[in-house]
């Protein structure tokens, strides 16, 4: 079923409150009467205060705002028909109960001993699971589900769709009552519900604001004092009403190239990393995936795999002589054509060369081609601390990088990029003497750098050196699809300047280099042209030393369409280079139509 037929199917059933608007009357002349007077409705004398106090209600649709990709695909709001228990005196029948439990893919013991102990409604979760995630049926089955009184089959509103994903930037919403309680403090705010889901990370979290409806859709239904449901009152839904609320936020995302990348790098058996894919001429975030994935449904906050690793800085390895080579060529610590000796041995800081017995005599251009530790450490003495921390500014490192707008719309700012983390060049505390900088110079002691940053470093030397700030959201519009604010693409200078057009051209031609005559020789097997530059970063993890691979570049080498950062973490040392090869079959993806 489609999800237009779904949402036209839901709101048929606010069609009910017409009808129950004669029990609504019913309802409302009993309230004008004695708190204890007695009333007939369907048959049976009740008492009307029993009526309200069992009359429990459930939230099919939170209204809360939802989020798009790029082509206006919802990344949040899976409606589906979802099975409804709700509480009452007496179950049904054994035979009856066995079809439900057949029906609801669990035992009957299990579905009597939840029914019997109910306080208020309940949804069925998936594989009768306590996930979160609802059971969702097709038509089929619920036709086949059996008429019980207790039982109701709602079009229920699931904020994400089923399985995990690598889309942590999206984030999840959970009851944050500590946050409601700050909310009702401003007397401009509705008068939230304490178990009202808020935004907990990614774009649910930093949009919280504008994703936040005015009130949704309830479904109750109503029972007497014994919990014998009334007859002829049905299941009663209540809607809000509201032109423009909730709020819809488009982001830049494509997600099917995002599912895509997702399952190749579950294919590869990546399990630990990110994929950053930018657009190069806008520096638009078209793909950002993050391992391991996480279900939103079911977050664990001690766990890890909830965070976002595309903005958080990691050892960048080799990467970081990217930054280097601009910066030797911007103060003038080299020329191009300089000619460098390589033994395998540095001589001193406990410095060798990747490649055993070295590559001899080589070339400032081959070196960076083929990833020469001499050459960089060497650079990385003749340079200053400064010089390489102001060339790493300039290029969009050290700082955060997202989208940001510090008085949008005339309030707080917004920064739609979830802790997104600046990275580092040299620690605070430790003095850049020759030692240090060499080792920053081939991307190992205090450097980090996030997924992101790299791929932007590549969008920059693309647009000859100037930095953008890599969009995630590109438009927040009303409910009537009326334009509230779009977000424009922006540049992010940094304070010292950029660096010459003409360094970002060479750099270019030498990442070029890179793949047809250095490290990334196997890229020549791709769809597109490509260049790029590869790392291996050396880190300890639980005591043992394991290696950081990196692969960053761009294709087509002639028009570029887009930038890729991959980072693939926790490989054994002499393992096979997994980020460049998910690097290339992403490029691959991103090559073919469709």
């Amino acid at each position: 079923m489609s999800l237009l037929r779904k949402k036209r199917i839901f709101y048929l059933l606010l069609s009910f409150m017409v009808v129950m608007g004669l029990f609504a009357l019913r309802i409302a002349w009993i309230q004008t009467a004695s708190a204890f007077k007695t009333v007939t409705v369907g048959g049976k004398t009740i008492n009307e205060l029993a009526v309200r106090q069992r009359e429990e209600s459930i939230e099919l649709d939170p209204g809360r705002g939802h989020i798009f990709d790029r082509n206006g695909k919802p990344l949040t709001g899976e409606l589906a028909w979802t099975p409804i228990l709700f509480p009452v005196r007496k179950l049904p029948l054994e035979t009856q109960l066995a079809r439900l439990a057949s029906a609801l893919g669990t035992t009957v013991p299990e579905l009597r001993s939840k029914w019997e102990r109910l306080e208020r409604p309940y949804v069925w979760p998936k594989a009768g699971g306590e996930s979160g995630e609802p059971l969702r049926l097709g038509e089929e089955a619920v036709r086949k589900l059996p008429k019980l009184e207790g039982l109701e089959v709602l079009p229920y509103m699931a904020r994400y769709g089923p399985g995990e994903r690598g889309n942590q930037w999206l984030g999840f919403v959970t009851q944050r009552p500590d946050v409601i309680r700050k909310l009702r403090e401003n007397k401009h705010q509705p008068d939230f519900a304490l178990t009202l889901q808020v935004g907990a990370s990614g774009l649910e979290k930093t949009l919280d604001g504008f994703l936040r409806g005015l009130g949704g859709v309830r479904a109750a239904y109503t029972v007497d004092g014994r919990k014998d449901p009334l007859g002829g009152t049905g299941t009663r839904v209540n809607a809000a009403a509201s032109r423009y609320y909730p709020l819809q936020i488009q982001t830049t995302v494509d997600d099917n190239l995002q599912q895509k990348i997702e399952r190749l790098a579950a294919t590869m058996n990546v399990t630990e990393g990110a994929v950053v894919v930018l657009d190069a001429k806008s520096a638009d975030i078209v793909s950002m995936v993050s391992l391991p994935y996480y279900d939103p449904h079911h977050v664990d906050p001690a766990a890890e795999n909830w965070g976002n690793k595309a903005v958080k800085a990691f050892v960048p390895g080799s990467i970081f002589k990217t930054v280097i080579a601009a910066a030797a060529l911007e103060e003038y610590a080299t020329v191009p054509g300089e000619v460098f000796h390589c033994n395998g041995h540095y001589g001193k800081y406990g410095l060798s060369c990747w490649k055993k017995g070295g590559h001899g005599n080589i070339t400032l251009e081959e070196g960076f081609a083929k990833s020469c530790n001499v050459v960089f450490a060497t650079l990385g003495e003749r340079l200053s601390a400064d010089a390489i921390v102001r060339t790493a500014a300039k290029l969009g490192l050290g700082r955060p990088i997202g989208w940001s707008d510090p008085a949008f719309l005339g309030g707080d700012g917004l920064r739609p990029l979830d802790h997104e983390e600046s990275g580092a060049v040299f620690h605070r505390l430790v003095a850049a003497d020759g030692g240090v900088r060499a080792q920053t110079a081939i991307g190992q002691r205090d450097v980090l750098v996030s997924p992101l940053q790299a791929a932007n470093l590549v969008v920059t030397l693309l647009h000859g050196g100037q930095v953008m700030a890599p969009r995630l959201v590109s438009e927040i519009r009303y409910k009537d699809g009326s334009l509230l604010s779009d977000l424009p693409s922006q540049a992010s200078p940094s304070s010292v300047g950029q660096i010459n057009p003409q360094t970002a051209k060479r750099l270019l031609s030498w990442m070029r280099l890179v793949v047809t005559d250095g490290t990334g020789r196997a890229l020549q097997q791709a769809k597109w042209p490509l260049a790029g530059k590869s790392g291996t970063a050396e880190v300890i993890r639980n005591h043992q030393q394991r290696n950081n691979q990196w692969f960053i570049g761009y294709g087509p080498i002639e028009q570029p369409k887009y930038a890729v950062a991959v980072l693939v973490q926790n490989q054994t040392e002499g393992s096979k280079h997994l980020a460049a090869e998910l690097f290339r079959r992403t490029m691959d993806i991103l090559a073919s139509p469709g």
